[in-house]
């Protein structure tokens, strides 16, 4: 045979065996995705000013903050504004948390946290093109440049949970008679419910600047993540009536009578804002950290199994919501304290 011809034949049997060896030791897409933790993400919108917090009506659209005092709900990657509150606006005080009433369908009725003068305040809208009829649930609520917690959401029970931060003033958040460092809990028309702990709003106290709120939808436990003074930020377990320790005691440093966190990062600073729990598994928005935390919990929810870092790319994480198995988050880099990207800032929808 012509030497070339073997040639030719030697050369198309090596690249042969070279691409089978290839693809038969490349693994398959999803098993890439699995190893590495890759998880599609979709930019819904962008070049917003620090979205603080978001939920979702009915229809599926999205209604969300943003700190300086926007109100406005996502639609098929179309944002309306349908409101401007007058906040204001100073460091971490502003327009923070909002949510939607159970019954919206109904009553059209939003809910928004947001800073009024000297005070914070818990007021109720009704959204129809714009948000309208503002009624004013809770206010007086101490408020400072630093330290206004800001989260609210409906539970289970269809109360309205609302997280307060200490404004600076730390001795507050022992006192049970006052609004700061605490969770609170009040009835969707303002009134303090029966079985509230002290016959007021109070539901928790000793909290230092709480920012999430998040329900195990299998067991009912309520988790809380918390800043710390220096790092010792926490997750906690939030239960009725519970003295979680601040000032005297944070992150690993307790006594009886004041409960424990389940998680505390002591070698660096997370800052979580929002949580959201899917399938044993809870997912916190790191600020300082720029990062979502995953942590994966035992089966009753009281454990911690594992962790690890996600998203690390995107900067400062203020929101993270769970609807159908997807995340919904929000970058925090134009709060004043992160390094602005293209875009910045955004709502990102992660399919988990």
């Amino acid at each position: 045979m012509d030497r070339k011809i073997i040639l030719v034949v030697v050369v198309i049997i090596l690249v042969f065996l070279a691409v089978s060896v290839f693809f038969l030791s490349k693994p398959s897409l999803s098993s890439q995705s699995a190893d590495q933790n890759v998880l599609e993400t979709g930019v819904l919108t962008e070049n917003l000013n620090t979205p603080w917090a978001l939920d979702f009506l009915p229809d599926g659209s999205m209604i969300f903050t943003e700190r300086l005092g926007r109100v406005s709900v996502l639609q098929n990657k179309t944002v309306k504004l349908v409101g401007t509150i007058s906040v204001s606006q100073i460091t971490e005080s502003g327009l923070m948390g909002v949510a939607v009433d159970p019954e919206f369908a109904q009553n059209r009725f939003i809910y928004l946290y947001y800073t009024n003068g000297a005070v914070n305040r818990v007021s109720r809208f009704v959204l129809n093109d714009q948000l309208t009829n503002e009624q004013v649930l809770l206010d007086n609520i101490p408020s400072s440049p630093i330290h206004n917690g800001g989260r609210i959401k409906f539970g289970p029970d269809g109360k309205l949970y609302v997280t307060t931060g200490d404004a600076g003033n730390s001795n507050s958040a022992q006192d049970i008679n006052s609004l700061g460092g605490k969770i609170l809990r009040l009835n969707k028309d303002g009134t303090v419910p029966s079985d509230n702990p002290f016959g007021n709003y109070v539901y928790s106290y000793g909290h230092r600047d709480p920012q999430g709120l998040a329900w195990n939808n299998a067991t009912g436990i309520l988790y809380e993540s918390e800043h710390g003074a220096t790092m010792n930020d926490e997750i906690n377990i939030i239960t009725k009536g519970g003295n979680y320790g601040w000032p005297m005691y944070q992150g690993n440093s307790t006594a009886s009578g004041y409960i424990a966190p389940l998680l505390v990062y002591t070698n660096f600073t997370l800052a979580p804002s929002g949580i959201a729990f899917y399938q044993n598994t809870l997912y916190v928005a790191g600020l300082r950290g720029t990062q979502l935390r995953k942590i994966s919990l035992s089966s009753d929810g009281r454990s911690i199994m594992g962790e690890e870092a996600l998203y690390t790319n995107f900067g400062r994480l203020r929101e993270v919501v769970e609807r159908g198995g997807d995340l919904y988050i929000t970058t925090s880099n134009q709060d004043g304290r992160g390094i602005p990207q293209t875009g910045d800032d955004k709502i990102i929808k992660i399919k988990i």
